[in-house]
């Protein structure tokens, strides 16, 4: 960004007390190796679409563009992973189709607004550590059903470990 403010955005399902409370629960589950950095229980979410850094004048028309048809749906979450390079996460036992639908509508409405979908195939997750290299993983446990009501347009803030701000509720 040549010389102009921006802001650090992504996309993402944005859990309810009661869901966060569960994903944390699941997250204490792990033993951690030294090292480890567990996710903090507010900054636990299911990303959509990470869009980095964006200039902060058009966060605006972000807000407005990214506003897209959703179907309500049920996410059974809980599938205990640890992923290369040390992430653990728990995934969905099946990608609802809703959920598809909905990753697809955002990047159809990035593209429109002029921004770089990622090009990664998407794998829903939530990420509950990092630097985990050699976490032993816990067995699956009950099934979380979340029941997905929106998404969530969120400010990522750098420094003290971050921050997290939903900017918008849909």
């Amino acid at each position: 960004m040549a010389g102009g403010a921006s802001t650090r955005l992504f996309l993402a399902l944005w859990p309810d007390p009661a869901i966060r409370h569960l994903l944390r629960a699941r997250r204490d589950a792990w033993n951690w190796p030294r090292g480890a950095s567990p996710v903090r229980a507010d900054k636990l979410h299911l990303t959509l679409h990470f869009l980095g850094e964006v200039p902060s004048e058009r966060v605006p028309a972000l807000r407005a563009g990214v506003a897209v048809p959703f179907t309500p749906f049920t996410l059974s979450i809980g599938t205990p992973r640890l992923w290369h390079h040390g992430i653990a996460v728990l995934e969905p036992h099946q990608e609802p189709a809703a959920l598809l639908a909905l990753h697809a509508n955002l990047s159809a409405a990035l593209v429109a607004l002029g921004l770089r979908p990622e090009e990664r195939s998407y794998r829903p997750h939530v990420t509950l550590a990092r630097r985990a290299n050699n976490a032993v993983v816990p067995p699956e446990a009950e099934p979380i059903l979340w029941q997905v009501g929106g998404y969530a347009l969120v400010e990522s803030t750098p420094g003290d470990g971050g921050a997290y701000t939903v900017l918008q509720q849909y």
